[in-house]
């Protein structure tokens, strides 16, 4: 079970890279269904995409030692789960977006939750092996 968690922490944080480089590289141009674009939008696009870039590597690196960085793996399941409330802010005050990015804001809801209940399996079966494996 750990070495599964690990993986799937790992690949979550090796896509997070991916959308951000997508969106450092091609900016507001790689948003589906996205509208005119002004050089201010452009440059907070690209800012937040690399602070997704870190966010990803926090995963990574959270997934090479889940027991001791469990905290902060927390926290960024928590950074997440907002950016899913973020999402609905939006669509209270403009509407749903495109499909997509429906999709992903139901993930950024639902995913943080299991996460967090997966974690709190791994911690536990840690806790009570023998090895006490990272």
């Amino acid at each position: 079970m750990l070495k599964t968690f690990r993986f799937f922490i790992a690949l979550f944080g090796a896509v997070c890279w991916l959308i951000a480089l997508a969106h450092i590289i091609a900016g507001p141009t790689s948003i589906p269904g996205g509208g005119p674009v002004t050089a201010t939008t452009d440059s907070e696009e690209r800012f937040y995409a690399a602070l997704f870039l870190g966010f990803g590597a926090a995963l990574v690196w959270c997934s090479r030692d889940v027991r001791a960085r469990s905290e902060l793996l927390s926290f960024l399941l928590i950074i997440f789960f907002l950016g899913g409330t973020a999402r609905i802010i939006s669509v209270i005050q403009f509407g749903f977006p495109s499909e997509l990015y429906t999709f992903l804001g139901v993930v950024e809801l639902i995913l943080p939750p299991i996460l967090w209940w997966w974690r709190n399996e791994v911690l536990a079966r840690q806790t009570n092996s023998p090895a006490g494996a990272k």
